[in-house]
């Protein structure tokens, strides 16, 4: 026995929606002709009273599943060309307003990409441009340390040097860290302090150069900064 969807959600008493979805998970056999689908009903499965009422329904449908076919092929009959020139010209209207929609995204990201691209851009030129001011300063202030230095280093000197000697030490760019914190305001213990950060850091620190026993700095070519913080 075979019922429809209307006829199993009446006898039955279940929603068309849990129909379907037995269906779905075909926890029922049904099969489908001409469009209309009929779950199929064992009669072993129903008791008499209800498998009486079904069929003195079924008395009634015949003329009603007729009506209902010929309704079928009639709309069948009345599908023309038109109707599916119509239906992919709607169908490929709508393709073209997605793909328009795809385009301004798309335009959207690209805008934004080279809008952060200009931004980091302008980031990078701002922080050189603040680092070639730093280095400026360091450089005048390196220049005038140095130049404190070496009167200072002058008047230490036990021995006399020749004017060649003196004049390749003026020209050197590396400085005794002694010499140079001695131009620094800073107490004994701050100076201590610095120059076992200097020890510590010797043989890791390629900013660190030792000659003879004696730790020297290189302004120009590196920042010790970090190291001379006290």
């Amino acid at each position: 026995m075979r019922l429809t969807l209307d006829e199993y959600s009446k006898h039955f008493k279940m929603s068309k929606e849990m129909i379907n979805s037995k269906l779905r998970n075909k926890k029922l056999n049904y099969i489908i002709e001409d469009g209309i689908t009929y779950i199929i009903v064992t009669g072993s499965s129903l008791d008499s009273d209800l498998r009486s009422k079904i069929h003195n329904d079924k008395k009634v449908l015949p003329a009603k599943e007729k009506v209902v076919t010929k309704s079928i092929v009639t709309s069948k009959q009345k599908t023309t060309v038109a109707m599916v020139l119509g239906l992919y010209q709607k169908e490929n209207q709508q393709l073209k307003e997605k793909i328009l929609q795809l385009e301004t995204k798309i335009d959207k990201l690209i805008d934004d990409k080279e809008q952060m691209l200009r931004d980091e851009m302008a980031k990078i030129e701002q922080v050189y441009s603040s680092k070639d001011e730093q280095l400026k300063s360091i450089l005048e202030l390196i220049n005038a340390k140095l130049q404190a230095q070496t009167s200072q280093t002058i008047h230490e000197i036990e021995t006399i040097e020749s004017s060649q000697t003196i004049e390749k030490k003026e020209e050197e760019t590396i400085i005794e860290l002694k010499n140079y914190l001695r131009t620094l305001d800073l107490e004994n213990y701050q100076k201590k302090i610095i120059k076992k950060r200097f020890l510590a850091v010797y043989g890791k620190d390629i900013r660190v150069i030792k000659q003879n026993g004696k730790l020297y700095l290189n302004f120009l070519k590196y920042d010790y900064s970090d190291l001379l913080e006290y």
